[in-house]
């Protein structure tokens, strides 16, 4: 079955910008520009994805408003004459079908999965956290859904990380059975880096079988009273195999400043109408 819909949990307070995102989603934090959700959306679109279906909570009207027609403004950049524009606006509310549920309380994102069970229903989806931004000609969600067609199974989406970093990431191991493709084994959620399974690090990138739905339903909460994606995943490997795929790519974790920070530089540096003026002027910087 084609994976046709995609889960974006977006209803973090996105603390680690504040005071930036007191007023103003985290999600929305422009990389160059385009905000992070822009690029999470098109991950899905490049993958074949037909509806995107947002978790949001209290404080992300903007999400909605970017997603939608704007009469004002495409009234105001026609009068300007530049039609241009105004096709690029419009190509943004056409993207996708955008359904949005909200997430009363902030529960961890196995929670903010399972708010999704009555649109997904009975058929595989894509999970994406914004967070992550990959920098690759073929979007992450797309290398999974190619994998999820041979085998029909869960796929998460994978990274090496330095084993000092383990401690940050839900780690997995299991038999490589194809180039970057592993059927997992074993699944710890942010494990001391003298028990760490592996260096196999779980990135913002999913597929799943409708049967996850049943495992968020049974995972208990966590000591901070979460549900946590990654237990649920274990639960679900007992009963169905779930196959990792390490993304091509580089993948900046824009959930942090520095994460950001590199981003903007790095996607600056490809955009044609920025990257000379640019690249001088850090050249610039570099030698103060």
């Amino acid at each position: 079955m084609k994976v046709r819909k995609a889960v974006l949990p977006v209803a973090g307070f996105g603390t680690r910008f504040l005071p930036a995102t007191k007023s103003s989603s985290k999600e929305m934090l422009p990389l160059v520009d385009k905000p992070l959700i822009h690029y999470a959306v098109e991950d899905a679109i490049d993958a074949g994805i037909e509806q995107i279906i947002f978790i949001t909570g209290r404080g992300k009207r903007a999400i909605e408003d970017y997603f939608d027609i704007s009469f004002e403004l495409e009234f105001h950049l026609k009068f300007q004459g530049k039609d241009e524009l105004v096709e690029q606006m419009r190509k943004i509310s056409d993207m996708a079908d955008f359904v949005y549920i909200r997430q009363k309380e902030p529960k961890g994102l196995g929670h903010a999965v399972l708010r999704a069970k009555d649109v997904v229903g009975d058929e595989p989806f894509a999970v994406i956290l914004a967070d992550d931004v990959i920098q690759n000609g073929k979007s992450g969600t797309k290398q999974l859904t190619e994998v999820f067609d041979r085998y029909n199974c869960s796929v998460v989406g994978l990274e090496e990380v330095n084993p000092d970093d383990v401690s940050s990431y839900g780690i997995v191991s299991g038999v490589e059975i194809e180039s970057g493709v592993f059927k997992l084994d074993k699944f710890v959620e942010k494990p001391k880096k003298e028990e760490a399974p592996s260096n196999l690090a779980i990135i913002g990138r999913y597929i799943f079988t409708p049967s996850i739905f049943e495992e968020l339903e049974k995972t208990k909460p966590g000591a901070k009273g979460e549900i946590q994606l990654t237990d649920a995943i274990s639960s679900l490997s007992k009963r169905e195999v779930i196959y990792g795929k390490i993304i091509e790519g580089k993948r900046f974790d824009c959930g942090n400043k520095l994460g950001f920070l590199k981003a903007t530089v790095e996607f600056a540096l490809h955009d044609e109408n920025l990257k000379d003026e640019f690249e001088k002027y850090l050249k610039e910087v570099v030698k103060c």
